[in-house]
């Protein structure tokens, strides 16, 4: 059965959308079969994986509301191997639609147990709130990585994350456990970046990745292509950085890369 890992993060800004699109790619890149679930309504990683929003017929909104079944709204993505549920703008009101159906914390939990078994890794950007689509990320993930950005307030921010994955675990998913903090826009040019890191690992119990995204001008540019980085640009810094990462995550999961295949481009 596959792990289903929330990307969170209550502060806006800090690398959420760009290390689930940049992650999960890495994952598929070694063999890895992933599900990314965008319940952003912006619908950043949507595009940023190449889905054109307006055209999309089902969508994450589609499927909480009923209207449609998970592998109705699965769309196979450019990276072999990594297929994603995407959002649109619809889903902005889901949460007032939501708001009379019985255990609504648990709808997108019970869409995703349909089709957990079929990839070895789900991903859910998560919408920089708290509310009801969070909260549905959080019941249905198994844990929850946190991307924080290398900036005076990082540590504030965090905490404030970790009080409310405490109160997600103690009364809806008893289950839900961190997995890690990894630091973006990482400047190892500048004090502020270095005394970040230096701080959060002080001050910080929980997990903490060896691996670092550093600041660079690639790994921005990519989501306007609708490329993850390792099509993009593969060679970069921002490539190599996540290729770390997804080593060291399937590692701590203890999962073997699969090995590196030539990857077609091909879309449903």
């Amino acid at each position: 059965m596959g792990k289903a890992i929330a990307i969170t993060n209550q502060k806006g800004g800090v690398g959420k959308t760009t290390t689930a699109i940049n992650l999960s790619a890495c994952l598929a890149e070694n063999g890895m079969k992933v599900l990314v679930l965008d319940i952003d309504p912006q619908g950043n990683c949507s595009s940023g994986l190449g889905v054109d929003k307006d055209s999309v017929e089902n969508s994450i909104y589609q499927l909480l509301i009923g209207e449609c079944g998970i592998r109705e709204a699965i769309l196979h993505t450019e990276v072999e191997g990594l297929d994603i549920i995407p959002s649109d703008v619809n889903l902005a009101g889901a949460e007032i639609e939501l708001l009379d159906v019985e255990d609504k914390e648990y709808l997108l939990c019970k869409k995703v147990a349909e089709v957990k078994e079929e990839y070895d890794y789900i991903l859910i950007d998560c919408p920089p709130s708290l509310n009801t689509l969070t909260l549905n990320a959080m019941t249905t993930a198994d844990s929850i990585i946190v991307p924080i950005q290398c900036e005076y307030y990082a540590l504030e921010g965090l905490s404030q994350l970790i009080r409310t994955i405490e109160l997600v675990r103690n009364r809806l998913n008893e289950n839900l456990s961190i997995d890690g903090v990894v630091f973006t826009m990482f400047d190892g040019r500048t004090n502020l970046s270095l005394q970040v890191v230096e701080n959060v690992r002080a001050n910080l119990s929980q997990n903490i990745y060896a691996s670092v995204i550093p600041r660079n001008v690639r790994l921005a540019e990519a989501p306007s292509h609708g490329l993850p980085i390792t099509l993009y640009d593969s060679r970069s810094v921002g490539a190599e950085a996540y290729r770390e990462f997804a080593l060291e995550v399937m590692q701590n999961d203890k999962k073997k890369p699969v090995g590196k295949k030539k990857r077609g481009l091909f879309r449903r």
